[in-house]
């Protein structure tokens, strides 16, 4: 582990005691260049103690002359070019050099190649009396010095001349080098830290050497004070997994990285920092959003409750990246948008909820795509990744087909397979939440945007007019976007014009109905786009209403710049600005803000605040977007118009300049860019016809275009993202912001080059050198007094007594040994130098640990109180234990009193319900109705309407059943009534045949009785003239009861053994058509009883329980079914004994005697 080299205990240098003699020489030789007096210090609050007085830092902490070089500011871009000037090595530009010791003010100006003014303390480095060093030219010191190519070259000093030096480059090459161009070198222990704080010298070429070290060994990341360098290593590292997930969750690992700064941001907010946002910003290419995506992963295992919510994450970044990247001259994978990632925690550290929030998408790369670039990667990735049932739905084709993406001649991305992605997107598709259905709409939408590409028109009328041609392209546009051909025809060729009440339809111009198609593209994309970040956040939507605090990642376009630079460069320009000014408040004027209001003396350093390059921007009304949006309105303006105000309201600012051909400059502090004003009126207009929003509104995938279709109009473009913008940066004022700066390390995209030049200017845009110097000379850590006289209270000496916060504090620090220059006593603060905070918590862990012997004599103190306290707590606590164990038991005792009171209560009420159950069993299978007493009880027992009316229906059922019995009965009656004279006639007959053949077989009385037994068996009897009850009844009451509940008694007719066949089958079809009669009448009962039931549970009664009546009626059904089908299958046995062959039959007489076979 490499140890950091504090600035006051290192060993100094040969080149630092050079130039501290000089100094000294300097002084003593020149009083007028002594630096001012201090500025007074602030007021002091009446309510607080005023500061301690200043005191002189020791000589060592002076900043040398040759790291002072790199604060000088040039005007214009920061890579200037190198030219040889006496030397090969000398820069082009005059350099103003300034030695100052820290707590003074450090200026740096940038002047004119002229000498400055007699009487002032700077001096030119060209004036020859600063660097001698003649009387060191023995000593080999290690130093940087430039190239001619602008490269930082190390070697070591030979010797020395005036004002030059003799320089040995690691090459064995040796050259002549001015003095004022040296850097000193740092040791190379210190070639590879994980804190640009821990160099000796800070200067540029140190910071570029430890960067590049590290980048050869894949260590990308590196703090820069509050800052964290990120290089973007452009090929996959081992640096990442699970593995480190855990080890920077669980604090195993220490160095930087992207892990640790949102394990940071977590843990602040924990303490009670409740919003913690960290910025992701640099260059694009600079691997910004690889970097977002990594700390996204980290993020989505801090306080997760499983179910798998970084797997979540994941596939949200892969939808995103599909239909928000593209590949550009600078990056295979840009994001084209900027997006606000937030993740919100409840106060117990559980994620409860996260949300996405875009910012300005490229709606142009939808339709116009440079050379060499791609538009955004989801239309490749559909046109190789479709299935052959999907290209047949949306009629796709290569990628090569479209106009909107050949225009580039760019189809593919080296070891890029997007037919693989394609697939990863279906996955993470159906992983978020959006079903089959939606997701054959999108692609229909893609489709429609790609087919609107091939859309031509043709020019009419001498070319005044255009004419859409019709073509496949215009038959699947229509069909994907659900509208009909000639919707797509009137809203791409024609407007309207309302004339006082008539409208009036023009057609459009071939230019304007390309302008129509394109607007059409965009808006599809654009709406689409917006409804998958939509349906992404209310899948991520859990429970707002427990966040306590949150943890957000912004990722907006890094400054960009191209040979063509259009309104899309100027807009992701005036953000990138919006950010650096964002950054330098919270790095630099926020921190000497709070210096000021405490009253604490230290280094001002004088950065590079291009607040004037955003003033230019915002200024109203004559900044450049007021200006923008003024010229937008005027309906026949042109860029030319748009120049020439601009040239008339911005010549006095120097960061605007007039180009020519429509074209002005702005140097923003990233450098100079000259933009091309050709589109800025039409793209900041952004305008949305009528015709294509009543297009939209009547297409069958209008869902898509809702929140296009209802996006106000009154804005500009450019207003709408400074609204936008203002609301973002508002925000994030309010909190504690992280930085992670993403370096580029070369042009070309190479895996392990570093270019120097290149990471040298994005260093210099973002001011990481004078970051990490505020943060090392300065004092980082901040306390407030209270606070720390409360945690180092044991840090008090014996014989001091407490006294108020701000005494108690200062004998804590003296009796620590925090050497005064190490620390400053604020108005309510403490303020401290790096590293002062480790010594007193190192001290506090001592001091609460102690010796042996004293932790053995405080154990045995302790003990022997903690002893007799405890006997009486014991004493106590066996009291109350008794009186616990007493009331429980007497509880005990109650509780089975009373359960034996209940069970006999429970007993009676059993015995009472059994008997109420037992009267209602037999009240139930009673076959009389019940006499007027019963009936009386009966009416007196409560009854409600719904069961009063079941009743009277049941009642009413078995009615109508014992009436249609009855008839059926009386039927009967008169049926056998009317073959009576049939039955007498044949007796008559039989009794002449008998007295014929009286002679021959028996005697007229045994004829008798044969023909009375024969009757007795077919004919009613009669006793005493009058009909037998038993015969009254028909035959088919042989089968019981008719009604349910009630109990018929079967009544069976006598008949003779000796009956002659033919009543024997009279008898057999009596007994089948009774049981088909009554078959019918216990069919017609159930259904009626069974309507009743449905006529109870339709209207909803609950005093009834149509459940329990329905099984009642099963059962009822049930029994009647098995005595019937007893009764059935006897009556067909009788049939079957009675099928005789006809060749018996007429063998036998009537009276049983058998003929003669002759």
């Amino acid at each position: 582990m490499m140890l950091a080299v504090s600035p006051s205990f290192a060993t100094r240098s040969s080149l630092e005691e050079m130039l501290e003699s000089l100094q000294r020489r300097d002084e003593a030789g020149n009083a007028g260049d002594k630096p001012p007096a201090l500025p007074p210090r602030p007021k002091s609050n009446p309510r607080s103690r005023p500061p301690s007085a200043k005191r002189r830092l020791p000589e060592n902490l002076r900043v040398s002359e040759a790291e002072r070089l790199l604060n000088q500011e040039v005007k214009g871009e920061g890579n200037q070019k190198v030219t040889e000037v006496e030397s090969p090595c000398v820069l082009r530009r005059s350099e103003v050099v300034e030695e100052t010791y820290l707590g003074e003010e450090i200026d740096r100006e940038v002047v004119d190649n002229s000498v400055p003014p007699s009487g002032s303390r700077r001096r030119s480095c060209d004036s020859g009396e600063d660097l001698g060093l003649g009387n060191f030219s023995n000593k080999r010191l290690r130093v940087w010095c430039r190239s001619p190519d602008d490269f930082w070259l190390q070697g070591q000093i030979k010797s020395t001349l005036g004002e030059k030096a003799s320089v040995l480059l690691s090459d064995e090459r040796v050259v002549s080098v001015r003095m004022q161009d040296l850097r000193p070198a740092n040791p190379d222990i210190l070639d590879v830290v994980d804190d640009l704080r821990e160099l000796s010298y800070l200067n540029e070429p140190s910071v570029l050497h430890t960067l590049q070290c590290k980048y050869s060994q894949d260590m990308i990341y590196t703090k820069a004070g509050g800052v964290l360098i990120a290089l973007n290593p452009l090929k996959d590292v081992n640096i990442y997994g699970k593995d480190f997930v855990t080890a920077y969750r669980d604090k195993l690992l220490c160095k930087p990285h992207v892990y640790a700064v949102v394990n940071e941001a977590y843990d602040k907010m924990m303490a009670g920092w409740r919003n913690q946002p960290i910025i992701i910003s640099g260059e694009s290419g600079s691997g910004k959003t690889e970097t977002a995506k990594r700390a996204l992963e980290y993020l989505a295992v801090l306080g997760s409750g499983g179910g798998g919510f970084d797997s979540k994450v994941l596939h949200i970044s892969c939808i995103l990246e599909a239909f928000g990247n593209a590949k550009t001259a600078r990056n295979d994978n840009s994001s084209r948008f900027g997006t606000l990632f937030e993740f919100h925690f409840s106060n117990a550290g559980k994620r409860v909820s996260a949300q996405i929030m875009t910012f300005l998408i490229e709606k142009s790369r939808v339709v116009h795509v440079v050379q060499g670039e791609r538009s955004y990667h989801i239309f490749y990735q559909l046109c190789r990744g479709a299935s052959a049932d999907l290209r047949g739905r949306l009629h796709l084709k290569s990628a090569s087909e479209y106009n909107y993406l050949n225009q580039s001649n760019c189809m593919e991305i080296p070891n890029v397979d997007d037919s693989q992605k394609f697939h990863i997107l279906m996955e993470a598709l159906n992983a978020v939440g959006i079903c089959q259905e939606d997701q054959d709409r999108v692609f229909e939408m893609l489709a429609a945007v790609l087919w609107l590409g091939n859309i031509s028109f043709l020019a009419t009328d001498g070319q005044s007019h255009a004419e859409i041609v019709h073509s496949e392209a215009l038959n699947y546009s229509s069909i994907l976007m659900g509208c009909s051909q000639d919707d797509l025809i009137v809203a791409l060729s024609t407007r309207k014009i309302k004339a006082g009440k008539d409208v009036i339809t023009r057609r459009l111009t071939l230019q304007q109905a390309i302008e129509r198609r394109d607007a059409l593209a965009k808006i599809i994309y654009t709406s689409l786009f917006d409804w998958l970040v939509e349906k992404i956040n209310l899948y991520l939507t859990m429970d707002k209403g427990d966040a306590w605090g949150s943890i957000s990642i912004l990722e907006l376009c890094g400054f960009e710049t191209s040979e063509n630079n259009g309104f899309e460069q100027f807009c992701i320009n005036y953000a990138d600005e919006k950010l650096q000014q964002h950054f330098n408040r919270h790095i630099f004027k926020l921190v000497q803000e709070e210096y000021e209001l405490e009253g604490i003396h230290s280094t001002k350093l004088n950065f590079r605040d291009k607040f004037d390059c955003l003033d230019l921007f915002e200024r109203k009304p004559t900044g450049l977007i007021s200006v923008l949006d003024e010229v937008s309105l005027l309906p026949k303006a042109t860029n030319l118009t748009l120049v020439t105000k601009l040239a008339r309201q911005l010549t006095a600012n120097h960061s605007f300049k007039v180009e020519k051909d429509g074209k002005f400059s702005i140097f923003h502090s990233a450098g100079e860019v000259v933009y091309n004003t050709s589109e800025f009126l039409f793209k900041n207009r952004d305008p949305l016809y009528p015709e294509i929003i009543h297009l939209l509104s009547c297409s069958s995938k209008h869902q898509f275009f809702s929140l296009e279709i209802q996006y106000s109009q009154s804005q500009s473009f450019i207003m709408k993202l400074q609204d936008q913008l203002l609301k973002l940066f508002q925000h994030l004022d309010s909190t504690k912001p992280h930085f992670i700066y993403c370096v580029r390390p070369n042009s070309k995209q190479i895996p392990g080059l570093f270019n120097q030049n290149v990471a040298q200017q994005q260093l210099r845009r973002c001011d990481i050198l004078d970051a990490v110097r505020i943060s090392k000379y300065g004092y980082p850590t901040r306390i407030c007094i209270e606070e720390f006289s409360r945690r180092y209270a044991v840090l008090v000496p014996e014989n001091v007594p407490r006294q108020d916060p701000l005494s108690t504090s200062v004998a804590i620090l003296q009796h620590s040994g925090i050497l005064p220059e190490m620390h400053q006593v604020g108005y309510t603060k403490l303020f401290f130098r790096a590293g002062q905070i480790e010594i007193l918590e190192t001290a506090r862990k001592r001091a609460l640990q102690g010796t042996p012997m004293e932790q053995n004599c405080h154990h045995c103190r302790c003990g022997h109180l903690d002893i007799f306290e405890l006997k009486g707590v014991a004493t106590i606590l066996q009291s109350y234990v008794r009186g616990e164990i007493a009331r429980k038991q007497f509880q005990k005792l109650s509780h089975l009193r009373r359960q034996d009171v209940a069970d006999e209560m429970q007993l009676a009420a059993v015995v009472h319900i059994q008997s109420v159950i037992r009267a209602w069993l037999v009240r139930k299978h009673r076959t009389h109705l019940p006499n007027r007493t019963q009936f009386k009880d009966l009416l007196r027992q409560p009854l409600s309407a719904e069961e009063l009316q079941m009743r009277v229906s049941m009642v009413e059922a078995e009615l109508q059943a014992k009436e249609k019995e009855n008839a059926n009965l009386r039927n009967r009656i008169k049926q056998l009534e009317s073959r009576w004279p049939q039955y007498e006639a044949k007796v008559k007959s039989l009794e002449e045949k008998w007295q014929k053949k009286l002679s021959s077989q028996i005697g007229l009385p045994t004829a008798k009785n044969n023909v009375g037994a024969g009757e007795s068996a077919t004919q009613p009897r009669k006793i005493n003239g009058v009909q037998s009850p038993r015969s009254s009844y028909s035959d088919d009451s042989c089968t019981g009861s008719a009604t349910p509940g009630c109990s018929t008694p079967a009544i069976y007719v006598e008949s003779s053994t000796d009956d002659a066949p033919c009543r024997q089958n009279n008898g057999a079809a009596t007994q089948i058509t009774t049981l088909v009669k009554e078959f019918e009448q216990r069919r017609q009962l159930f259904d009626v009883e069974a309507r009743a039931i449905a006529d109870v549970k339709s209207s909803g009664r609950q005093s009834l329980n149509p459940v329990e009546e329905v099984e009642l009626l099963k059962c009822r059904f049930k029994s009647w079914k098995r005595e019937f089908g007893i009764r059935l299958r006897e009556a067909k046995a009788k049939v079957s004994r009675m099928k005789k062959p006809e060749g018996e039959k007429h063998r036998w007489k009537w009276w049983g005697i058998k003929r003669s076979s002759s």
